[in-house]
């Protein structure tokens, strides 16, 4: 790089330097204060009306995807509900997109734009769906694609699922970094965004979450004309923060203002995500709480200087299940419906059970996405690779569960029941993480205002806990 210094602290002092290159998007134009920003302006600036959106992935496959009505489990969970309760449970198959994801729907924005802006390839640091995503959208607009990949503990054994995906990335064309879980992923983006040019196709653009829209969009407009009625409630699998960030926009778009927007993630409270140790004693790679909760509570810790993708800012409810629950649920999918699917897609159908148990039969629950699974997706695949990690699996009560320890599966539908997260917790940590930012007594208007929206309060609730955050950060 004509003799540039590319070690680790020079290559960090650089990152807006190359984040500026690789997006074309200068974000000191949104920056209001260390934590606030114009964010409905910036995502604006994207330039893309939904038209847009739907016409740029209907040329590469994506969207317009099927809506089935899961009679067989419906009438399951009726028949474990008080009377008159059991909505419609109504599921989104994203597995139907080109790579086999509503990822897709991320990537094909910043596929577009990066064809548009002339860069010669893309580039995402993932070590999911989202890798599969953009080496398929980077192959169907000409570009080359880079995925960087954490996959193994440092006794270099991989969890079935991260290797199948860095095998679909593969396939698609792409070139996988592969390595260990570790503080290095973030160094080597930038590295290599700064020695080949490329586009950084991060999950957190507004090119990536204004892609999701349109899965908003669509459910709004399919559950109208199937069943004459908005959604009541729509339930999303929640990691890093995108997809109920993007869906959530499509359906205000869409005019679905009083839609409940239910986030749900895999419970493993205790496990570590950047852990050694912990690495390989979880059997989901993304939908669980280690990205979930951190995310939540402060967005920005990503690797753009402005996360587009902010989930606190539209969560009504935050439900919480067991990986047993999921893989039972998975199982119960294929058998009573015909629909083998991968397990984090399956995440918010669990979820869904348990809020369709406590809604009337009229309303209607929708389960925004599906993902596709085999080989080490699948969830025998995870099952056998927790018993050799030596992680117990039994059926029983699956709040017995231990996570890193044990996973119980149900044995029966009335024991998937999850449970509730606290969002007045999780808001007041978020307010603890911007104290740290930015000193709670010299919070203006702008920073109170932007606060409130991106919890979904008023100015009043964050004003009213500016004292106690102030003592806890003196």
């Amino acid at each position: 790089m004509n003799g540039r210094d590319m070690s680790y602290q020079a290559v960090m002092s650089r990152k807006n330097e190359i984040m500026k290159a690789s997006l074309g998007i200068d974000y000191d134009d949104y920056i209001q204060s260390p934590i606030a920003f114009d964010y409905e302006r910036m995502m604006a600036e994207t330039g893309y009306t939904h038209d847009d959106v739907i016409r740029i992935q209907h040329e590469t496959k994506v969207g317009n995807t099927p809506l089935f009505e899961l009679r067989n489990l419906t009438e399951a969970v009726r028949r474990s509900s008080p009377p008159g309760k059991g909505a419609r449970i109504l599921l989104k198959d994203e597995a139907a997109n080109a790579s086999g994801s509503f990822k897709a729907r991320r990537a094909s924005i910043s596929a577009y734009e990066a064809l548009v802006k002339g860069y010669p390839g893309m580039i995402a640091a993932t070590s999911g769906n989202y890798g599969a995503a953009v080496a398929s959208q980077a192959a169907q607009r000409g570009l080359k694609a880079i995925i960087i990949q954490e996959v193994f503990d440092s006794r270099g054994i991989g969890q079935p699922e991260i290797i199948e995906k860095g095998r679909k990335c593969e396939a698609y064309g792409a070139e996988v970094l592969k390595l260990s879980v570790g503080p290095e992923l973030f160094y080597l983006l930038l590295r290599t965004l700064e020695e080949t040019g490329f586009f950084n196709a991060s999950l957190y653009t507004p090119f990536g979450v204004r892609g999701v829209e349109s899965l908003g969009l669509e459910i709004a407009n399919q559950v109208r004309a199937a069943y004459g009625r908005e959604p009541d409630a729509v339930v999303i699998t929640h990691a890093g923060g995108g997809n109920l960030t993007g869906t959530a926009r499509g359906l205000l778009a869409a005019g679905c203002e009083q839609t409940r927007i239910v986030a749900c993630s895999v419970d493993l409270s205790g496990l570590h995500m950047a852990s050694d140790h912990d690495f390989n004693r979880k059997s989901f790679t993304t939908g669980h709480t280690g990205f979930g909760v951190p995310f939540a509570t402060w967005p920005d810790r990503v690797d753009v200087p402005r996360n587009a993708a902010r989930s606190l800012r539209y969560m009504d409810e935050y439900q919480l299940v067991t990986q047993g629950e999921v893989f039972y649920v998975t199982e119960l999918l294929t058998k009573i419906e015909g629909l083998e699917r991968g397990p984090a897609g399956n995440t918010s159908l669990t979820a869904a059970i348990t809020l369709a148990r406590q809604m009337d039969q009229e309303q209607v629950v929708v389960v925004q996405e599906t993902e596709y699974t085999g080989a080490g997706k699948h969830h025998n695949s995870q099952l056998s690779f927790a018993r050799k990690n030596g992680i117990e699996v039994r059926r029983g009560d699956p709040g017995d569960s231990v996570p890193g320890e044990s996973i119980v599966i149900p044995e029966r539908l009335e024991q998937v029941r999850g449970k509730v997260q606290d969002l007045d917790r999780l808001r007041i940590s978020y307010l603890n993480n911007a104290a740290r930012i930015h000193p709670p007594d010299r919070w203006g208007e702008v920073d109170i205002s932007f606060l409130a929206a991106d919890l979904k309060v008023n100015t009043d609730w964050v004003r009213q806990r500016i004292g106690s955050l102030s003592q806890n950060d003196a």
